[in-house]
């Protein structure tokens, strides 16, 4: 029997059942993703397998290449771009065995069987067959990027786009259609990024020359922000993302935000009672915009990044040296959404946590704001980043079972630039019927509702997203 085999993780009868029946044919909707729009619509053809799994110029997998550094490879076959792919790629090979217990040895080998239909273990042994056997079916049509993405019964993507962005992308794909539809995703973090001067005002010229208009004051800059909202609602946009490090709710008046953003513009550094200032207030206002389109909203928390200096000269940010933050969430996080439901500018909200010491928090701090208008409105959003592995995940369900109603979880995303991450559905869902399974099979849930049951696998797998974000 080969390593993934289609029983995988599977270890009931009934989470077989559940897996087979009722989760492993639903299409997916992968409503948070990294992929790059222009390879999408220029329907990409990959050089070689490590140009799609490990290097693509300043893009490529920080997973692996934590795991690879971590093994003692140099950075010059990762971001130095001084060695070939196949050298690369050996380097990648030689890695694996060490990673076992580590998703990324489940990952590697699901995605070897499930994309290109090999079972082999990779190792420095079948390194250079697995390398060519990559390769030769990567220069066939079939293998394309949006082939890929078909592969997968991929329904509907959503990247993930700066405000400035034109979406130009998104146009050529829409103009072009393949089946699967790709939707752009507001991400506005950089206009809430003050706390450097001369990058932001930088910022700012770009956004305003997208906008339309010249950006001297906050009024300015929500007008402008409108603007570029109303575009990508006209783009298909139906959901919005904030990269946060914690929530932000600080008391403030209008005329403080006014200062705070003159003397951004004036290009002195606010100090740490301003920044908090001033992101509050940007938070508030991002988030009404969001409930008067009638978007979902959803806040990545948690994530302390570009922690190493030194590598951050070198290679830049998204290159592997971010972490786990561990600041508290939950005054600031409740405060954040009782303005805006006291308001009724409360929208659609997903809540994700990378410090799984804020499970709770999050999932309680989630249901405290449903208010009966939509089933499951406030959604605490699956295991993110270093939490999307099996303990990560299952904590998540576990969490959200025991304080909220697993039943209406909207499921799993990649948050991948990978083409070929697709099969972590397939991952997430295998623990899903897993967790289901163990629990019939424990006499903890009844074995004679297993037509309910489907239907929920079936829900958190692909209806209750699709019905959510009203694709």
């Amino acid at each position: 029997m080969s390593f993934i085999h289609k029983d995988f993780m599977l270890r009931s009868d009934a989470a077989r059942e559940l897996y087979h029946k009722h989760a492993e044919g639903m299409p997916i909707i992968d409503y948070h993703c990294h992929l790059v729009p222009q390879q999408i619509a220029e329907n990409i053809q990959f050089r070689d397998i490590t140009q799609l799994w490990l290097v693509d110029g300043h893009y490529g997998d920080h997973y692996k290449w934590r795991a690879m550094r971590g093994n003692g490879v140099d950075e010059a076959y990762l971001t130095g771009g001084t060695k070939s792919s196949w050298e690369t790629f050996q380097k990648w090979a030689e890695s694996v065995p060490y990673l076992m217990r580590n998703p990324l040895y489940h990952w590697t080998h699901l995605e070897l069987s499930r994309v290109f239909g090999i079972d082999k273990l990779l190792s420095p042994k079948t390194a250079r067959e697995i390398f060519e056997e990559c390769n030769a079916k990567l220069a066939t049509p079939e293998f394309r990027g949006q082939a890929l993405i078909k592969k997968f019964k991929v329904e509907t993507v959503c990247t993930t786009d700066d405000p400035a962005d034109d979406l130009r992308w998104h146009k050529m794909i829409a103009e072009h259609p393949f089946g699967v539809q790709v939707l752009p995703a507001w991400r506005p973090d950089k206009a809430m990024a003050i706390e450097n001067p001369v990058a932001y005002k930088a910022y700012l010229e770009q956004l305003g020359a997208a906008a339309g208009m010249e950006i001297r004051s906050y009024s300015d800059l929500m007008e402008a922000l409108q603007r570029r909202h109303e575009f990508f609602a006209s783009m298909g946009c139906k959901l919005s993302d904030h990269g946060l490090e914690t929530f932000y709710a600080a008391d403030y008046t209008q005329a403080e935000v006014d200062a705070i953003f003159r003397k951004v513009l004036d290009g002195k550094t606010p100090s740490a009672e301003e920044l908090d200032k001033f992101r509050s207030a940007f938070l508030v206002d991002a988030a009404v915009m969001d409930a008067e389109a009638g978007w979902a909203q959803q806040f990545h928390v948690g994530a302390i990044r570009n922690n190493n200096s030194k590598m951050f000269k070198l290679v830049g940010p998204d290159t592997g040296y971010d972490a786990i933050h561990d600041l508290p969430t939950a005054a600031a996080g409740h405060r954040f959404l009782d303005r805006l439901a006291s308001r009724d500018r409360l929208a659609k909200t997903i809540l994700y946590c990378l410090n799984p010491k804020d499970n709770e928090v999050m999932m309680t701090m989630a249901y405290t704001f449903n208010d009966g208008t939509v089933p499951g409105k406030m959604q605490f959003g699956s295991g993110w980043w270093f939490l999307d592995q099996e303990d990560g995940m299952r904590k998540q369900m576990n969490a959200l079972s025991a304080l909220g109603l697993l039943s209406r979880f909207v499921g799993m995303l990649t948050d991948s630039r990978s083409f070929i991450s697709y099969p972590r559905h397939e991952y997430f869902r295998r623990i899903l019927c897993d967790v289901i399974g163990s629990d019939i099979e424990d006499g903890k849930l009844p074995a004679s509702e297993m037509e309910t049951l489907g239907k929920m696998v079936e829900d958190i797998s692909y209806n209750n997203a699709k019905n959510y974000f009203n694709f």
